[in-house]
């Protein structure tokens, strides 16, 4: 007989390890896709967190930054009512006069001293009281913006006439500066003048002069104007432009007042800045109803 030829198969895995073998290579692939996962996690976690820190260090020095601002703007009003407090201490007296009634008095020469730039003293009686400043002018409008009247750096700056005026406040129409403080100092009372109310009880202010003299202001106009305004006009070619710029004012106050002014007559308008824009103002403006020299 031939020879017996044998062929050797292959041995079949058995169908329980080709299922183990799939799990395990499905757990390897999670595992893998798990730790990817987790990586992308944590990445995006530290992402995350360097973002907060940087939010975090950013919203700190704001903070440190707006609390130092704070602080210089707190800093300055308190200085600024500090030396404004010690020049009226120094320069300011009110006594007796002959009549028994008090007289306010300013000693000038005191505050030459410390200024020269000095051309009067404004004052309001009996409200706003705070309004009590010595008033400086110079050759321009913004020496004064930033500096008190000791010439110290300082927002709250000083009461300063335009420097297109003539310093002893005989023209037509005389222009005083101050700020609107948000401590209620320098000309910030001024608003309270857009109530008739408040005028009627407070209808006057009064300047005082190096020669002596306590010119009384009578108030006819008060209300909010544009800072380019006809207000602001210092010279007039004649009586007629002079009595237009009166009509003018008393057009552009909240009320009328009822009291007289003609081109016989000298105003004194007293400016401030609003809330309403950088282009508005304030304006109150008195005529000149008495002038008188000072007994000392």
């Amino acid at each position: 007989m031939g020879e017996r030829k044998h062929y050797h198969r292959g041995r079949r895995k058995p169908v329980s390890e080709k299922r183990t073998a799939m799990r395990d290579e499905d757990t390897k692939r999670t595992n893998s896709t798990g730790s990817r996962s987790k990586r992308k996690k944590k990445k995006s976690a530290g992402k995350g967190r360097l973002i907060s820190n940087i939010v975090l260090v950013v919203a700190i020095i704001v903070f440190c930054v707006s609390g130092f601002q704070l602080y210089r703007i707190i800093s300055g009003y308190q200085e600024g009512r500090q030396e404004y407090d010690q020049v009226r201490e120094m320069a300011v007296t009110q006594e007796k006069a002959e009549d028994g009634e008090e007289q306010f008095q300013v000693d000038f020469d005191a505050l030459m001293e410390i200024n020269p730039d000095t051309v009067g003293w404004i004052r309001f009686d009996p409200e706003p009281s705070q309004i009590n400043y010595p008033v400086v002018q110079t050759t321009d409008n913004s020496t004064y913006l930033d500096k008190t009247f000791s010439a110290n750096d300082n927002t709250v700056g000083a009461i300063f006439v335009n420097t297109y005026n003539n310093p002893d406040f005989n023209d037509r129409n005389t222009i005083i500066y101050g700020h609107r403080m948000n401590d209620n100092s320098m000309f910030h009372d001024l608003a309270k003048y857009e109530e008739k109310s408040f005028w009627e009880e407070n209808p006057y202010f009064y300047i005082y002069t190096p020669d002596g003299r306590e010119i009384t202001y009578h108030i006819y106009a008060a209300g909010v104007v544009t800072d380019t305004s006809d207000t602001y006009l210092t010279e007039f070619a004649d009586d007629a432009a002079y009595e237009a710029f009166l009509d003018y004012t008393k057009e552009a106050s909240e009320y009328d007042t009822g009291v007289e002014v003609t081109a016989e007559d000298t105003v004194v308008t007293l400016s401030t800045c609003t809330r309403a824009s950088d282009e508005h103002r304030m304006v109150v403006v008195g005529v000149k109803e008495e002038e008188k020299q000072i007994e000392e």
